[in-house]
């Protein structure tokens, strides 16, 4: 009985229109974003701004570490168009050393709570950088609406069961090992970088959802520069509509994360490498966004948003033409 209704169901789905309904004014795809309400990912592409509390960043460690200099960065952002604002207390570049909970807790949740209290920036989305669940659960208290976990739950057993108590939004990304060791040749050798990205992606969703994250809380991220190579990044973005194809329903539809920002193998094409020519990558980066947009990518984490923010615009509007024209 359940399958015929479920059948009957897609049968009156797609003969309204099926997916082409999505964007209209009366079907719109949302993400319940807490204290903030629905919040719709799909009409456009959307940029969340980095904001690195951090010391020892690759790109700008330590010009942000005041509250009054992260607020004053966070307001920049906003205003150059980003549209979430991602809060990170540690560095996950290749060979960082790990903080303790408390330490990366120490650094964020002062900010966290500037932000929410100033009329300025408590009404955008504020995304929590980080894979321990103990500061997890304190940034959400302090106002943060979602959490964006690099080890995809990998490095702390009780992330999937903390943010399902919780109930945020959840960014799962795709990462072998650790920052200390990502990037030695046992993480990055594939076979098929974009298949075996994908089914990963598959069996740790799965798992959160049967942790209790449901599947529209849910945010996948291929992990651009983690555990991968110059070419395996190059591959997911050119792949990526067939990473999304492999995922199975209700996965399939999820949005996709991508943060190519300022990131190394954009240093190996261009010539441009090393920290200290991080900030030299960024017309890179704008041109890697846009392309990730256009492969299928709904959100781009970025530095500079000012630039990645007129690049995703010139995507969209190129891609839905793509689209008139099918």
């Amino acid at each position: 009985m359940l399958s015929r209704r479920l059948n009957i169901a897609q049968q009156l789905w797609l003969s309204q229109g099926g997916e082409r309904q999505l964007g209209t004014p009366d079907l719109r795809c949302v993400i319940p974003m807490g204290r903030l309400g629905l919040w719709s990912w799909r009409e456009r592409a959307q940029v969340m701004g980095i904001l690195n509390i951090t010391p020892d960043s690759f790109s700008d460690g330590g010009r942000h570490t005041t509250v009054d200099a992260a607020i004053g960065h966070a307001k920049q952002m906003i205003a150059h168009g980003a549209d979430i604002i991602d809060i990170g207390g540690q560095s996950t570049r290749p060979g960082a050393q790990l903080l303790t909970p408390q330490e990366e807790s120490s650094r964020i949740i002062p900010v966290l709570r500037a932000l929410t209290e100033d009329s300025s920036t408590k009404s955008v989305p504020l995304s929590v950088d980080t894979f321990y669940s103990q500061v997890a659960e304190a940034a959400v208290e302090a106002g943060a609406t979602m959490v964006n976990d690099v080890s995809g739950g990998t490095l702390d057993p009780g992330m999937f069961n903390t943010v399902a108590r919780l109930g945020v939004p959840y960014v799962l990304m795709h990462m072998r090992g650790t920052p200390q060791t990502m990037q030695s040749k046992e993480n990055t050798s594939y076979e098929d970088v974009c298949l075996e990205v994908a089914v990963s992606l598959q069996k740790s969703a799965e798992q959160a959802v049967q942790a209790g994250i449901e599947p529209w809380r849910l945010i996948l991220d291929p992990g651009i520069g983690f555990a991968k190579t110059t070419e395996g990044n190059f591959r997911l973005i050119a792949q990526l509509s067939r990473l999304q194809g492999v995922l199975r329903p209700p996965l399939k539809g999820l949005p996709l994360l991508l943060g190519p920002s300022r990131k190394g193998f954009l240093g190996k094409v261009t010539g441009k490498s090393g920290a200290s020519a991080a900030e030299e990558r960024d017309w890179a980066t704008a041109a890697a966004a846009a392309l990730c947009v256009q492969q299928g990518a709904n959100i781009i984490r970025a530095h500079n948003v000012a630039a990645v923010a007129d690049a995703v615009k010139v995507a969209d509007a190129v891609k839905k033409e793509m689209v008139f024209e099918k």
